[in-house]
C-alpha cells in the first residue's frame, strides 16, 4: 500500500483518480479549496482523508505533502473562458499553486509527482496529431499558465532529482464534471441540453474538432506514470488518438438520446483552437497506455449519471 495526495481531489477528474486509488487498496489523502470541487464527488469514498486548503496559501501544500509517497496534482481552474475573464485569479491557482505543491514535494522526497498539463499548450497549430516534442503556441492565459506550471516540473527534475511527470489531457469528459457552470467542458453541457429538451449553443461553426477522452482513460494513463520507470521528465499526451467535430458529436449524442434537438450558434470564443487531435504513441511505448473505452461508451455512461443527477435532484 502506497500513499496517495490528490491535489483537486473534490473536482471532477481528482475525484476519479481517488476512487480508482482507493478501489486498488492505497492510502488516499486529499487537498481541495472547494472553489470549483464539491465535497459530494467524495462521498462514496469516506476513507478518503480530506484537507481543505488554498494550495496558493503558504503552509498548505507543505501539510498535504507530508508522509506521502505520491503526488498526484490536479489542482487548477480548468477554464479558458476564466482565465480570459480574470487571468490574476486563474494564475494563482494554475501556477503559484503549483510551484508551491513541487517545493513541499521536493521536500518531502515524494517518489514522485505526476502534473495534470494540458494539451491546450499546443495552440492551434495546423499540424495533427499533436505530439509532445512539437513547439508550443498557447492562445490563452489558461494554456500559457498549464504549460508554465509543466515546464517547472522539468525544471524541478533538472534541478533537483525529483521525479515529475507532465500527462498532457485532452478534453476530459465523464461524470461528475459539473454541467451547471457555463465553463463546464461542452459534453457535459450538452448532455444537459439534451437530457432538459432545449438547444445546446455551439461556439463558431460547430466544424472544430476535439479528441474527447473519457475521464477512465486519463486516470489509467496517470496512475500508470506514477510507477513506468522511464517516464520521469517526460511529458506525455493521453487520449484516444482520435477526433470529431462538435457538430458529429452533437449528431452522436441525439442519437444515444433518442432526440433530433438542432443547437443555436454563437461567435467563436477567444482562445479557443480550431483542431486538437493527441498523438498517443509515445503514451503507448512509455506507459503501456491502451485507451479503455471508446467515445460512445463514455458518452453512454456520461449521459446516464446525468439522467440519475437530474433525477435525484428533481423537486418532489
Amino acid at each position: 500500500m502506497a500513499s496517495y495526495l490528490v491535489t483537486g481531489g473534490a473536482g471532477f477528474i481528482g475525484s476519479h483518480l481517488a476512487s480508482e486509488l482507493v478501489r486498488r487498496g492505497h492510502r488516499v489523502r486529499v487537498v481541495d479549496s472547494l472553489i470549483t470541487g464539491k465535497r459530494r464527488n467524495l462521498a462514496h469514498i469516506p476513507q478518503v482523508e480530506f484537507i481543505e486548503g488554498d494550495l496558493a496559501q503558504a503552509g498548505v501544500a507543505e501539510r498535504a505533502v507530508d508522509g506521502m509517497d505520491y503526488v498526484l496534482h490536479q489542482a487548477a481552474i480548468p477554464s479558458v473562458p476564466r482565465s480570459v475573464h480574470d487571468p490574476i485569479a486563474s494564475n494563482r491557482a494554475n501556477i503559484d499553486a503549483s510551484l508551491n505543491v513541487l517545493v513541499a514535494a521536493r521536500d518531502a522526497r515524494v517518489k514522485r509527482l505526476v502534473y495534470a498539463g494540458s494539451s491546450s499548450a499546443y495552440g492551434d497549430t495546423p499540424t495533427l496529431p499533436k505530439r509532445e516534442d512539437m513547439p508550443t503556441n498557447p492562445l490563452s492565459p489558461y494554456a500559457l499558465q498549464k504549460l508554465v506550471a509543466e515546464q517547472y516540473c522539468h525544471l524541478f527534475t533538472r534541478l533537483y532529482g525529483l521525479e515529475t511527470v507532465t500527462i498532457r489531457y485532452f478534453n476530459v469528459f465523464g461524470p461528475r464534471q459539473d454541467p451547471g457552470s457555463p465553463y463546464s467542458g461542452v459534453i457535459s453541457l450538452f448532455s444537459t441540453a439534451l437530457l432538459e429538451a432545449r438547444p445546446p449553443i455551439i461556439y463558431g461553426d460547430g466544424e472544430q474538432t476535439r479528441d474527447f477522452t473519457y475521464v477512465a482513460n486519463v486516470v489509467d494513463g496517470v496512475l500508470r506514470a506514477c510507477e513506468a520507470p522511464s517516464a520521469s521528465g517526460e511529458v506525455i499526451n493521453v487520449a484516444t488518438g482520435g477526433r470529431i467535430s462538435l457538430n458529429e458529436l452533437l449528431r452522436t449524442m441525439n442519437r444515444i438520446v433518442g432526440t433530433d434537438i438542432k443547437a443555436t450558434y454563437g461567435p467563436a470564443r477567444a482562445g479557443d483552437v480550431r483542431d486538437s487531435q493527441a498523438d498517443i504513441r509515445k503514451a503507448r511505448a512509455v506507459l503501456g497506455y491502451e485507451p479503455i473505452v471508446d467515445l460512445e461508451s463514455g458518452l453512454r455512461e456520461t449521459l446516464a449519471w446525468c439522467r440519475s443527477e437530474a433525477t435525484t435532484s428533481a423537486p418532489r
